[in-house]
């Protein structure tokens, strides 16, 4: 009978294993980081006394950030192995969360939301990438759907948590505990990464010479219908995260520990259904996962409006994240089901800063009605852009799931 490998030898085979690298991990320590901060952020910029305006532009600095990191960071993991580019995103990260717990003013928050931003586009691209090398299509709904799961249950538990800290110590708190989590992100991609695989995947990030303009005109009726639809998609994520805090404590006149609960309360109904989301991707298609998705979530976030309680809007919220999580890995796989294999990090990067973009826009949105109009407004705008992206991914974006298992 064969001699079992010793604790640590299975450690660092488990550690090296493809769906372990540079993802689950780090990723779990990064989800719970945001999700500790997603009901703080909007009310500890409404602390400085600005408009809703300035608290949607805040909110939304991190995906200007991302945007203006996206093109870069598609050129510098053509350049860098996965490795580097991963750790000076996440340590990037780390900083610009941490140093808010000292920010004097609004343009100094403003700065480092942009920072924060672009250490995330290091490291998102970085592991999107890895995704569409190591991941073979015929799986990669249920793959990267666990990647979405992980990034969940981070949201489930961090918003209860951060509402908590920031109950008993004040708003500003939850940053220093969130950028000292971060650290166990830069531990996990610095001591789980597999240099074979870096090195592999490194000459195959090489090996396309054209701009990006060029990989955008090979690529532009992809990234017209398909990019469009993940536009929108992501609008409608960012936005909503945005109007339930803001509406639960000028509508509802909610504390910070009833906004982190209703948060959690969504991310618990998200994590329930990001399995059966990579299921549904790998056995139907990806479609029949994306389409339902954005169409529950745009209904859920029409109802905000007309929530008059704890309650109403905790179960509005928990519907919010039914759809949410029914979307769970599908950008992430669209995108490494689209990527071209021979220019893929070039694409990831334009794909990324197309959804940024989106991410970026749902705040603005928010802030930008909710000052003209009203919150209600802003409500029903959001709304409409879940609706617009389940109508492209419904009518103009065509299977991406083939039966034969090759492609992307």
């Amino acid at each position: 009978m064969a001699q079992r490998p010793a604790l640590r030898t299975r450690l660092q085979m488990a550690l090296r294993h493809p769906l372990t690298l540079p993802g689950y991990l780090p990723s779990l320590a990064m989800s719970f980081s945001y999700g500790l901060l997603a009901p703080i952020l909007p009310l500890y910029v409404l602390e400085f006394e600005v408009s809703y305006g300035l608290v949607g532009l805040a909110l939304a600095g991190e995906g200007v950030g991302a945007i203006l990191g996206d093109l870069p960071a598609g050129w510098l993991l053509g350049r860098l192995r996965s490795k580097r580019t991963m750790l000076l995103g996440i340590i990037l990260t780390m900083l610009s969360i941490g140093i808010l717990f000292w920010a004097p003013s609004i343009p100094v928050v403003l700065v480092f939301r942009l920072l924060a931003g672009f250490g995330r586009a290091l490291w998102a691209i970085a592991r999107h990438a890895y995704i569409a090398e190591a991941i073979p299509v015929a799986g990669r709904g249920k793959s990267v759907a666990l990647f979405g799961g992980i990034f969940r249950f981070g949201r489930f538990v961090g918003p209860a948590i951060g509402g908590t800290v920031a109950a008993a110590y004040g708003l500003r708190v939850p940053f220093l505990v969130s950028g000292v989590i971060v650290i166990g992100a830069v531990a996990a991609v610095a001591f789980s990464t597999d240099p074979q695989r870096d090195s592999v995947q490194e000459e195959t990030h090489s090996s396309g010479r054209n701009g990006p303009l060029a990989t955008l005109r090979a690529n532009l009726r992809t990234l017209a219908t398909a990019g469009m639809g993940q536009f929108f998609a992501q609008m409608v994520r960012a936005g909503r995260r945005a109007i339930i805090p803001l509406y639960a404590a000028d509508v509802l006149g909610l504390d910070a520990q009833a906004i982190g609960l209703i948060d959690s309360i969504s991310a618990l109904a998200d994590v329930a259904l990001f399995y059966p989301a990579g299921m549904i991707m790998d056995h139907y298609g990806r479609k029949y996962a994306v389409v339902p998705a954005f169409f529950i979530q745009a209904f859920g976030v029409s109802l905000i409006p007309f929530t008059g309680s704890f309650a109403g809007l905790a179960l509005t919220a928990a519907l919010i994240g039914l759809g949410n999580g029914l979307s769970a890995g599908t950008m992430l796989t669209l995108g490494a089901d689209l990527s071209p294999p021979d220019d893929r990090a070039k694409f990831l990067g334009i794909w990324r800063l197309v959804g940024d973009a989106g991410a970026t826009g749902g705040p603005l949105i928010v802030g930008g009605v909710a000052d003209l109009l009203s919150l209600h407004a802003a409500g029903w705008a959001t709304s409409l852009t879940g609706l617009a992206a389940g109508s492209i991914f419904l009518f103009l974006v065509p299977e991406t799931l083939r039966r034969d298992g090759q492609g992307g």
